[in-house]
């Protein structure tokens, strides 16, 4: 029994590494198509940031993941595998496509999918499950407004500047906000897989009657996650930095900066966000400052399928996979 929790845990770990490396593009298409970092240096300081995160943020997001979405008896090894199959192949599906979608969404669509294949409907967590979906939705918006509000009012402070002037102070200033970002992201996206591997652990015994994440697992997520955004993610890289809107360092800072507010504030109140989504919203919203047709739709309008379909796509392939391996 043991060997197989430590290969399920071993496949949590990957998931966490190929989380790294498809949200890579979050943490980093900003400064690297603004030429603030090249790409070798952008995945540097992001893996850092990602790594250190566990020093800032408490585990709040992985006790949602572990215990408010679906019922804890339910879960057993095959059903947390199913999970984990589900999100890694709807991962990698996107990223072949270069498709920014939500591991997040990815992995909780894989929980619930294979609970649903295992024990029917009832064991969801509706409040859990109503939390995150109005996620989806305010992220975005919250990621759209606060970007759009800083570029308003870094347009207006510095309205009288010369664009070389604001050209190179904001180049500065976005080290400081892709850090910030990246911090987020580890803080929010690494949980998830600290709640799945917990709840894993619980689940056969290994953490006694009480439910809490040790400290061994939230080293292991942050580091694998590290590890995987050290990898980089090109593909992705190319949508979310060059395709939705041209930005600049202005730009580029503001997003960043956008984006880390709303995912600080998520991860405090323990609501497991999609920071793909966030930097999205956070992008459309300094590219709609300008003006409405500086936004391609059309390609913003193909990630909002993508994260539309992500959960049922995602629990699809783990009830498949849990009904064949079980």
């Amino acid at each position: 029994m043991e060997l197989i929790v430590a290969a399920v845990v071993v496949v949590a770990l990957v998931f966490d590494f190929v989380n790294g490396f498809h949200d890579a593009a979050n943490s980093i298409a900003t400064v690297v198509s603004t030429r603030v970092l090249s790409p070798k240096y952008a995945v540097i300081w992001a893996a850092f940031f990602n790594f250190i995160a566990f020093l800032v943020f408490e585990t709040h997001v992985a006790t949602t993941i572990g215990s408010g979405v679906v019922d804890q008896g339910v879960i057993d090894t095959p059903v947390v595998f199913a999970a984990l199959f589900g999100a890694i192949a709807w991962d990698l599906i996107t990223w072949w496509f270069g498709i920014p979608s939500s591991s997040s969404h990815a992995l909780i669509g894989g929980l619930a999918g294979a609970a649903v294949a295992k024990s029917g409907a009832d064991v969801l967590h509706a409040d859990g499950l109503t939390k995150i979906g109005f996620s989806i939705v305010l992220s975005p918006m919250v990621g759209l407004t606060l970007g759009f509000i800083l570029m308003v009012a870094v347009f207006w402070i510095f309205r009288r500047s010369t664009p070389s002037r604001v050209d190179g102070l904001f180049r500065h200033g976005q080290l400081l906000s892709a850090a910030l970002y990246s911090l987020g992201h580890g803080g929010n996206d690494a949980q998830k897989t600290m709640g799945i591997i917990a709840v894993l652990l619980y689940a056969n015994g290994f953490l006694g009657d009480t439910f809490h994440v040790p400290l061994w697992v939230v080293l292991a997520c942050h580091a694998a996650m590290g590890l995987g955004t050290l990898s980089g993610g090109w593909r992705i890289v190319r949508t979310m930095g060059l395709r939705i809107t041209k930005l600049k360092p202005v730009g580029g800072f503001c997003a960043e900066t956008g984006g880390a507010i709303t995912l600080f504030l998520a991860t405090h109140l323990g609501i497991p966000v999609s920071t793909t989504h966030t930097i999205t919203g956070a992008i459309v919203g300094v590219g709609s400052v300008t003006s409405a047709s500086a936004v391609r739709w059309g390609v913003a309008g193909r990630i909002v399928w993508a994260w539309i379909l992500t959960i049922p796509c995602s629990a699809f392939i783990s009830a498949a996979t849990w009904a064949i391996f079980h």
